[in-house]
């Protein structure tokens, strides 16, 4: 269970985080590939930042993840630029993919093949059942 000041400062980090990614990262993954934060999780101490991103137009979507922890030395400098106002400490950021919204996606499809799947019944063909 996460306190209240690690709820607000994940949510700090969230938004301006957000916004450094779309200022930065065209740069670094290229303008095609979208990635958004879908959540930040604080550890106990506020010295680690783990955040959880969605990546959107591209089949590999480990690759822009790998290229942000490349550049994450200059990400974390921008970040800290945004937010100095609002923690005491800058902290570590870790990124990890969250693929909850694919996941989500895949069982649709799952569900729905399983509507196409099951005979339809029209009226003509329902009897009774008898007593």
């Amino acid at each position: 269970m996460e306190t209240k000041r690690q709820q607000q400062t994940g949510e700090i980090i969230k938004r301006n985080f957000g916004i450094v990614l779309q200022q930065e990262g065209s740069y670094i993954y290229g303008s095609e590939i979208l990635v958004t934060v879908t959540q930040v999780k604080m550890s106990p101490d506020l010295g680690i930042a783990k955040i959880y991103m969605s990546v959107y137009n591209t089949e590999n979507k480990q690759a822009p993840i790998l290229q942000l922890q490349e550049n994450i030395h200059r990400l974390r400098q921008i970040l800290g630029q945004r937010v100095r106002k609002h923690v005491r400490r800058i902290p570590h950021v870790q990124f990890y993919l969250d693929d909850t919204l694919d996941e989500m996606y895949r069982l649709n499809e799952i569900f729905n093949g399983l509507d196409k799947d099951k005979p339809t019944m029209d009226i003509g063909d329902y009897t009774p059942p008898e007593e």
